[in-house]
């Protein structure tokens, strides 16, 4: 009795929806042809059976109303109407063709442990100024590794509600202060954000740890009780919530999501709204990564991997990529955000254009879990791919921001499969963003790249800081020096690797 009772009550579920769509203009295309005789034979069959089953239905009422709705009503018909009417009728637009599709970089955003302005940012690069310092957020004495590259000084006012900064993870409050400095930057005002087609425009932003934080508090109130856990704990601890956040708070309602691959999430990120673009899915993507891992259990964890640096007497000595004395990267924090944008659509609204994207790869070692493999195999794959995809000859990349994280193995097999790739060129000009701020996780890749966008617009690019006895076999003509260089750059080519053998590489050059 109870199966043929449920069995009724799914098919009386299945007809009310039917009806519904019926009479929904918005989903008409998924209803049967309305002049077919079977098609009104059918309709006036499933309102004969909801008449005489009323008493059923409106049992069920408050079931439906709270799956579908999340607010009572007092008739089949407001049901269907809250269950299938959206509040804002979006019709998509035809996709555009994607032959010439080409995409730029038209804003940046950023936190960083050198500064939270692009601007700013990259002249202490050029400056060689290291963001390294003692952790003062919480009391590391009792581990070994007592620096990172840390935020000091943060501010989320006049970027995100007070009641939201109070509650949201670090992570996400980086993304989203980033995201919007992006924005700004890129000239996105009140009155562009007026005339533009939010349906699309999207936001990419990933994390590699997501928000760590969060979820360490909710543990620790767990030991009381799950009534003292913070409601927000999951969505505030998950990846792809600070995009869903910014996208709310801006109306964009394109691809929204979040990739979450370890140190090379930026790269993955960047690279997967470029594409969204060039296929004709979006005209603008916000996208990056962010990272707020400055935390005991964050600190503790790499610690425990044998990762990190221990140079803490002389903390802006400690990240020091390609250099013999080298004991681990050193952990940062922060976000990085670009605006891509598609060229005309830039053009149209007439946005100052920073250089082009030109196109990108991603392949994974297949090898160890946090090793790089010991011939480089999968890098060169990487650049290989990236190279072909982007129909850009090789010997026109004469600069590289490299991975280069200051560990022992990784540092040397890139080096060697860049030689490998692009050893010919002697123009090569390669540098590595993190022995000024350190390994930002998932964010490095689009610090790096807004370091790589910055030096393209300056004819800049930043020194090598702390390499004073290079590895045996490295070429120092090929690293840029303890001084910042004039180069006329062409085209570069930034890299991003991360735990699991994920390979990432993107390519940028002027607009021409």
């Amino acid at each position: 009795m109870a199966a043929a009772s449920s069995a009724v009550c799914s098919w009386m579920m299945e007809a009310c929806m039917s009806v519904a769509f019926e009479n929904d203009s918005s989903v008409s295309m998924i209803s049967m042809a309305p002049h077919s005789r079977l098609s009104r034979w059918a309709s006036r069959r499933r309102k004969m059976v909801l008449a005489k089953c009323a008493p059923q239905f409106y049992g069920i009422r408050g079931i439906m109303t709270s799956f579908l709705a999340f607010e009572p009503c007092d008739s089949h018909s407001e049901v269907m109407a809250v269950a299938m009417q959206p509040a804002n009728e979006v019709v998509p637009n035809k996709k555009p063709s994607t032959k010439h599709r080409r995409v730029v970089v038209t804003g940046l955003g950023l936190e960083t442990p050198l500064g939270n302005d692009p601007d700013v940012f990259y002249n202490n690069l050029l400056e060689g100024v290291s963001g390294v310092s003692e952790i003062e957020a919480f009391d590391c004495s009792q581990f070994p590794t007592k620096i990172a590259g840390e935020i000091k000084a943060f501010s989320t006012d006049g970027w995100v509600a007070p009641k939201l900064s109070k509650r949201m993870d670090k992570f996400m409050l980086y993304m989203l202060t980033a995201g919007k400095k992006a924005l700004a930057d890129g000239g996105i005002t009140e009155d562009v954000m007026d005339e533009i087609n939010k349906a699309r425009c999207g936001v990419l932003i990933g994390s590699a740890m997501g928000g760590m934080k969060v979820f360490n508090d909710a543990i620790e109130a767990l030991r009381i009780s799950y009534r003292k856990m913070n409601p927000f704990c999951v969505p505030f601890a998950t990846t792809n919530m600070g995009s869903a956040m910014l996208a709310m708070d801006l109306g964009w309602m394109g691809p929204n999501y979040s990739i979450s691959t370890a140190c090379a999430t930026s790269n993955f990120c960047i690279l997967n709204a470029a594409n969204h673009i060039i296929r004709g899915e979006a005209d603008m993507m916000l996208c990056g990564g962010s990272d707020a891992a400055i935390i005991p259990i964050g600190l503790g964890g790499f610690v425990a991997c044998r990762a990190l640096s221990q140079r803490n007497a002389d903390p802006s000595k400690a990240s020091r990529p390609w250099d013999s004395n080298r004991d681990g990267f050193v952990m940062g924090e922060g976000a990085g955000v670009l605006l891509l944008e598609e060229l005309e659509h830039a053009k149209k609204r007439g946005a100052t254009i920073y250089a082009e994207f030109l196109g990108g790869s991603f392949t994974c070692d297949a090898y160890h879990m946090t090793e790089p493999h010991p011939e480089g195999t999968g890098v060169i794959l990487c650049i290989e791919k990236a190279l072909a995809q982007s129909g850009i000859p090789r010997e026109d990349v004469n600069y590289i921001n490299a991975h280069a994280t200051s560990t022992p193995a990784g540092d040397l097999k890139e080096y060697q499969a860049l030689i490998h790739c692009f050893g010919h060129n002697p123009e090569l000009r390669v540098n590595s963003t993190k022995s000024m701020v350190g390994h930002l996780l998932g964010a490095a890749g689009a610090v790096e790249a807004v370091a790589t966008v910055k030096a393209i617009r300056t004819g800049w690019v930043h020194p090598n800081i702390n390499l004073e006895n290079p590895d045996d076999g490295v070429d120092t003509n090929v690293l840029v020096g303890p001084t910042k260089e004039k180069l006329d750059i062409k085209v570069a080519l930034s890299n991003s690797f991360g735990f699991g053998g994920q390979n990432s590489s993107i390519l940028f050059s002027p607009y021409k």
